[in-house]
Order: C-alpha cells, then structure tokens, then sequence
C-alpha cells in the first residue's frame, strides 16, 4: 500500500525529547509550519515554557512530561495525544541521552541506563505509533545517527545503542512493507550538531566533552525530519562529514581507526576541567530550552549534502557538501595533534606493518590537499572573534572562560554567516 503523507498544517505530531536541541528547534519549526504538536521530554518548567510560548503563536500544542525509557510513560504520550487531538499523524523519537568515556571505566548501570533511554525508548515509540497508524497511514522517524555505522572513541556505549536504533529501525520497516501497512519508516542519521547532547551527558573524562568538528546547527536535523514527515524517506543522512566517516569506515577503516585515536579523541575534550559528580542528563530531565550548546567553532548552518539528498535534482551538490567535510575534517586532523601542538614528524614511531604505512601515506597526501576550506578560509577551529558563534535567543551562552587559545581571526575574508557542507 502506497503511503499518503498529510502537509504539515493537517498533521498531529508527537515529538520526544522537545526540551533541547533538535527536538526543541523542530517542534519550533513545526509549529510555524501549522502542526498541532504533542511534547514529551522529563524536563516540565522546559515544556511548559515552550508550550506557553508556541501557544502565543497560534500553535495547538500540549506537553507530557513523560521519561521514554518507561514504557507506561511513552503509552500515556499516546493516550493523551489522542484524547486531546482524535489521533496523530506522524511520531518522532529523538530522545536520547550519551555517555563519555572509556568503556572499562564506565558502570554496567549507566551503560543500562543509555540503552533503556537510546534504544528501548525508540522500541516503546516506535510500537505505540505502528499500532495506531497501521489502518490510517502516517509516518514514524526514529532519530539515529551517524554513530549507527562508525562508532566515536569516548563514546563507544552510545555507539553502540545508535547501532542498535538502525537495527531495530530497518526490520521494522521491512515487516510494515511486507503487511502492506501504509507507515512511512524514517532513520535520521546526523552528524555531529551544535546542541546541548555534550554537556547532557554522563562523563567520565576529566574535562568538559565538545563535538569535534564539524559541527551543523541542529535545524538541519528539525529540517529532515520535517521533510520525512510529508515525504516517505528510508534514511537520511544529515550533513557531509557524515558520509565522509562512512566513507572511511567502508575504504580506510585503518585510516579511520588513526583519525579517531590521534584527533577525534582529542579535539572531544574542551580544556574546562569537569567534577564526575556533576548531575547529568542519563537519569534526570536537563532540558532548558537550550537549542545549541558548547561547541567552540564555527557551526555549519546549511549542509548542502543533506539539501541535495532531500532535493535529488540538485546530485551535484552532493559532491561539493562532502568536499567541504573533507576539507574540515582532514584539515583539522592533519594541523592539530590535539595538544595544539602540529604533530613532530621526527618524533613518529617506526612503520611496522603495510597497513599502517598506508595510514601515513593518505593522511599525508589528504592534509597537503586540504589546507583550506572551499571558500579559502583557514578553519581555525573559531569562529570570527574567536569565541565561536555569538550567543543567540534559546542558545547556551558563549563566554571566554568556555574557549582556550589567543583571540584571532586568521581569516582574510569578511565575516561569514556559516559554513555548508
């Protein structure tokens, strides 16, 4: 049965973890598109002082403070949504939490916990919205990630529960297409993005975690789940850098594994200490209307890949977007040891196998390629003043004390709204 997707201003749609990040900055955009929205995450004062203020707008909204890894509290976010609007049309589980650190340090209950929230809640979603959108059609889109195919060092468990999300994902929607139900079935796979996800989470590192970069602004993630609720998508993969590490996980996983130990590792740790007992987001609500977090660069605020995928018409840019992530990345990579010191080629160990030879000869012959950006800007790894973006309404606040190095601006070009890949 061919599925029939309503425009957004005849939907009903149910968002979790709407508190922060990219739940917040799609039920934002849902509601300026018409929906009528149901919001669920832990965090109350947060739902309630965005359903105050989506409702001045004119939007029809309710909030459910419900935790997503108790599956009586994601069968009440069903329950209400229909007592209040007949019924819903497209659900989106995007609640998650993470975890930082090694995995021999980390406890067997916190690991338990990511797995009860990441995966178990997108299984509990994932059921209440089949079972109510079988017979009507709609759409169900399950907030995965990159990590559901490479997986980050410092963040192997949640990896690993993101894997576990493309799992459950993809066998669902084979067996609904085998029934012939009319429910479109969504993987959204982001990459890394500018939201509050690394201050949320559990730590065990001795400093605060960051996003290495790139990093996207989290509406290009509100923007492919929107896309996916009017339009039938498998999976979309949402921004270049994304597809690069996919890239290297399938031709240079020797190349890859080098990268995450030498570079991705390093830049994942900011140079404020963190206190481990600090509260985290893995067993309470740390939602506060927060849209973007800690990130100390210059956030992507297009991704031109995920455009062309959304647009199939525009294939060229595709190959453009994924230039500019290799660019950044490799750059980064081959300029910072992350120590900020550049890397003494004196002080490399022997090369004792092919394997690792090869590791050495591309990341050479990449970094020599990639010394600037597409648009001939030297990625410091800040923004304009140094500080990374300026603070926006709904944003965390950027201050010096979250941000090490000299102030400079290395660009030789005027002040840019944000970069595309």
């Amino acid at each position: 049965m061919k599925t029939k997707l309503k425009k957004l201003s005849d939907q009903t749609i149910v968002i979790t973890g709407a508190s922060s990040g990219i739940g917040l900055v799609t039920a934002r955009h849902a509601a300026k598109a018409g929906a009528r929205l149901v919001l669920a995450a832990r965090s109350e004062e947060a739902l309630r002082q965005l359903t105050e203020e989506l409702s001045q707008q004119g939007c029809e909204v309710i909030y459910v403070v419900a935790d997503v890894s108790k599956q009586a509290d994601v069968k009440r976010i069903a329950r209400e949504a229909k007592q209040k609007f007949g019924s819903f049309d497209t659900w989106v589980n995007n609640a998650g939490v993470s975890m930082y650190g090694k995995v021999v340090n980390e406890s067997i209950d916190d690991m338990r916990q990511l797995f009860e929230t990441n995966f178990w809640g997108v299984v509990y979603g994932s059921l209440e919205a089949t079972e109510h959108l079988r017979h009507r059609g709609g759409a169900l889109i399950n907030v995965g990630s990159v990590l559901s195919d490479v997986t980050a060092i410092l963040q192997t468990m949640y990896s690993a529960s993101k894997h576990a999300v493309k799992g459950f994902t993809d066998g669902l929607r084979t067996e609904l297409e085998m029934e012939g139900a009319p429910i479109s079935v969504t993987l959204i796979q982001p990459a890394a993005i500018d939201t509050p996800y690394p201050l949320n989470a559990k730590n065990y590192l001795d400093k605060v975690p960051q996003h290495a970069p790139p990093a996207y602004a989290p509406e290009t993630v509100a923007e492919a789940i929107l896309s996916s609720a009017t339009s039938p998508q498998r999976n979309i993969l949402v921004g270049g850098a994304g597809k690069l590490f996919k890239g290297m996980e399938e031709w240079t996983p020797a190349l890859l594994d080098k990268f995450m130990e030498k570079a991705f590792a390093p830049m994942s740790k900011s140079d404020k200490a963190d206190h481990r007992n600090r509260p985290s987001g893995l067993y309470e609500g740390a939602g506060q209307l927060q849209e973007r977090g800690n990130y100390p660069g210059r956030t992507r605020e297009i991704s031109t890949y995920t455009k062309a995928k959304l647009n199939p018409a525009a294939t060229a840019a595709i190959v453009a977007g994924t230039g500019l992530a290799v660019a950044a990345i490799i750059n980064a990579f081959s300029k910072d040891d992350g120590n900020g010191k550049t890397p003494d080629k004196a002080s490399k160990s022997p090369r004792r196998d092919q394997d690792e030879k090869a590791t050495s000869t591309s990341g050479k012959s990449i970094g020599r390629a990639s010394a600037q950006n597409s648009d001939n800007v030297e990625d410091t790894g800040k923004g304009a003043n140094g500080f990374g973006r300026a603070p926006r309404a709904g944003s965390a606040e950027a201050t010096p004390s979250d941000v090490s190095g000299p102030v400079a601006d290395k660009s030789k070009q005027g002040k840019q709204s944000g970069s595309k890949s």
